[in-house]
């Protein structure tokens, strides 16, 4: 067959595509729909900084001669055709989303409709907020593009004259939505209630603004400008890791231009002034938008306005039966492992562990990796609590953690103030990307470690909306490991030490061959006519070895079954190649985030759970961790939970069709019907 393997660029915005289907539907209640629209239009401009730009980069580093093949090899005209079809839909999805809003009596209203009571209101506003947060620059006394934030919304105004007798005057002003909400929710009027957005709050203040009395005409047109978000980190062991990664930061706020989204409504005079300003060569970064362009700050909508009926049913946290309110938490994982499933149950426990831990007399050290952590983390408070306890505590903060590196680096600060133990990358070689905690305790004379494994970041934000899985074990088996790791954490020869682990899969030293390795098993299981077939939950599935043993397993008989959200390069159903292999995608209210494998393996079972998709990067360039599940009845429970997901004919959609079949029979929502498995399993009748 000529095509193996799916375009990985295509397949992650496929995923975007099922994102605005979501938006689109009719069934997913108003404002949740709005929340979509914002993710989507988020995920887009994440492409355009990442992917997107490093392939033009790629392209433009080999030169001419071999750019054209690049671009074929990427299928670069495909990929921009696709993101600008899905970049167009988001303008009229949006004004649908919003007439079926203004039949519930919520509007979403500009400048030029607002009452006489409202305008004062708006006026007021803007005076005391608005006024003092921006900072208009000619574009014609232009010098310096580098203060453009990437992705923020800009206005780009032209005043003039409607006699003519004063050549126009073009200024540029950010919409100031660091500092603002991007809407302003008006007093109510009856029933009505109204939203502005701060665009057009700028819009109708910008007269008394300007106080310009040359100028009896304004015209303001929205921009939105994505940069190259690539930071790349000089690999010199005698400079210090965390000032070469804050210098990096610093060159990605001046990385090149890869798109310019502006109001196709903008003047052609305007528009080219506006190019001649920015200096831009490439007119192909050009995409005509609508009046509004940065919709990711639909996430962020206000809070009270609408129904209820136009949100999700509310699903509160369930609470986790062997881990009662009465009893410390290490006394329970001292007898039994737990697993908690995120955003079902509450992280509080979590927190809860390292509180608990940080005020026990007996316990001596706690370890943890954190790539990404919450804005105001009580992960990091409870850590700086131990340390102020004379407990010894180590943290490993990836300073490499994308778009979170700033963050990273401020916390990595405040807890080496805090006698916290810091210990970050020594070369751009290896991302730590595995969830881990240890917590090593004394008992009875001997040292005890207990340790928490998760598919996902110890984040109390993400965990309310992250499908994740938490292990918390004492098993030695585990957590001997566990404590390797840490070890291997700490060394300086990461790449040439050759660690030994008896339980864990661990990246980059032996994930990629212990999972051939157990399709390789599957497949003697087929050819001896017992039991064989495999579940594959990932966020990612791209690596090309794994794929081509897949496809081999496939052809020997074993039934493969995949949930994988985002790119999928596996093409399933086809005859002779992979017609035992099916694949789906689920979008949901919740963000589908964790790992999980299960081998038949002739009928006695094992999963695995971790932090790794399957990519060329997990595999083989970051510090990863699967771990099997033991324990028995946390591996039936998971098994149900997958059988949930697999049965999904509502918020699963096939990979790779742009059309999927129609719902026939009783349907099947798996997120609801985990929830509702849950509530069950922990004995919770009413909440």
């Amino acid at each position: 067959m000529k095509n193996r393997y799916a375009n990985r660029d295509l397949s992650l915005l496929e995923f975007n595509r099922r994102v605005l289907e979501e938006a689109a539907d009719p069934q997913t209640p108003l404002l949740e729909r709005l929340h979509f629209l914002g993710i989507a239009s988020n995920n887009l401009d994440e492409f355009y900084r990442t992917r997107f730009a490093g392939l033009e980069r790629l392209a433009d580093e080999k030169g001419d001669s071999v750019s054209k093949d690049l671009r074929e090899t990427f299928l670069f005209e495909q990929v921009d055709a696709e993101m600008s079809r899905l970049q167009r839909s988001i303008g009229p999805l949006y004004e649908e989303i919003r007439t079926e809003l203004a039949k519930e009596n919520i509007e979403i209203v500009d400048e030029t409709g607002l009452s006489e009571s409202q305008q004062k209101f708006v006026r007021t506003y803007f005076d005391t907020q608005v006024r003092p947060a921006l900072m208009p620059v000619f574009l014609d006394r232009l010098r310096n593009t580098e203060f453009f934030r990437d992705k923020a919304t800009y206005l780009v105004a032209r005043l003039s004259n409607s006699a003519a007798t004063k050549e126009s005057l073009d200024i540029l002003l950010e919409v100031p939505t660091n500092e603002l909400s991007r809407f302003l929710v008006l007093p109510k009027s009856g029933r009505k209630q109204q939203v502005i957005f701060l665009d057009d709050v700028i819009r109708f203040g910008l007269p008394g603004l300007l106080k310009l009395s040359a100028y009896d005409r304004i015209e303001a047109y929205s921009i939105k400008i994505n940069r190259d978000a690539e930071i790349e980190i000089d690999d010199d062991l005698d400079k210090d890791y965390l000032d070469a990664v804050q210098k990096s930061i610093s060159r990605r706020r001046s990385g090149r231009f890869v798109r310019l989204v502006y109001d196709r409504n903008m003047p052609t005079e305007l528009l080219r002034h506006l190019i001649d300003a920015l200096e831009i060569r490439d007119e192909s970064i050009l995409k005509a938008g609508e009046k509004y362009n940065n919709f990711k700050d639909f996430m962020g909508f206000p809070h009270g306005v609408g129904t209820e009926a136009m949100f999700f049913e509310p699903l509160p946290q369930l609470p986790c039966k062997v881990l009662p309110a009465d009893r410390r938490i290490l006394d329970v994982v001292r007898k039994r492992d737990v697993m908690l499933h995120y955003p079902y149950q509450s992280f509080d426990h979590v927190v809860n562990l390292l509180m608990q831990a940080s005020l026990d007399r007996d316990v001596r050290t706690i370890k943890m990796t954190i790539y990404r952590a919450a804005k105001n983390s009580r992960i990091i408070a409870a850590l700086i609590n131990a340390a102020r306890n004379g407990k010894r505590v180590v943290v490993y903060v990836e300073l490499k953690a994308s778009f979170d590196e700033e963050a990273n680096i401020d916390w990595a600060k405040k807890m080496v103030e805090e006698g916290i133990e810091v210990v970050n990358s020594i070369s751009d070689d290896l991302k730590v990307h595995s969830k881990l905690i240890l917590i090593r305790r004394r008992e009875n004379g001997q040292k005890v470690d207990y340790a928490a494994i998760g598919t996902g970041n110890p984040n109390e934000s993400t965990s309310k909306f992250y499908a994740d899985e938490h292990l918390l074990t004492s098993n030695p088996r585990l957590t001997t490991d566990v404590a390797t790791i840490f070890r291997l954490l700490s060394s300086k020869k990461k790449r040439k030490v050759k660690p030994k682990f008896e339980t864990l899969v661990v990246s980059p030293y032996a994930t990629r061959s212990t999972f051939m390795g157990l399709f390789d098993r599957e497949i003697e299981h087929a050819q001896a006519g017992r039991p064989a077939g495999v579940v594959v939950k990932l966020n990612n599935l791209v690596d090309r070895q794994i794929i081509d043993k897949m496809y081999e397993a496939s052809r020997e008989g074993v039934q493969i079954r995949c949930i994988v959200r985002g790119m999928c390069c596996l093409i399933p159903g086809v005859r002779g190649m992979s017609e035992h292999i099916s694949a789906v995608r689920i979008v949901d209210r919740f963000l589908e985030h964790a790992r999980i494998l299960w081998f038949c393996n002739g009928g006695n079972e094992e999963i695995f759970f971790g932090s790794a998709d399957w990519m060329g990067r997990n595999f083989d360039r970051r510090i990863e961790v699967c771990a099997p599940v033991v324990d028995r009845k946390i591996r039936e429970e998971l098994k149900q939970m997958l059988e949930l997901q697999l049965a999904d004919n509502v918020k699963a959609k096939p990979v790779g069709e742009t059309t999927p079949p129609p719902t026939t029979g009783k349907k099947h929502r798996s997120q609801t019907e985990i929830y509702q498995f849950l509530k069950q399993k922990n004995g919770v009748k009413n909440i």
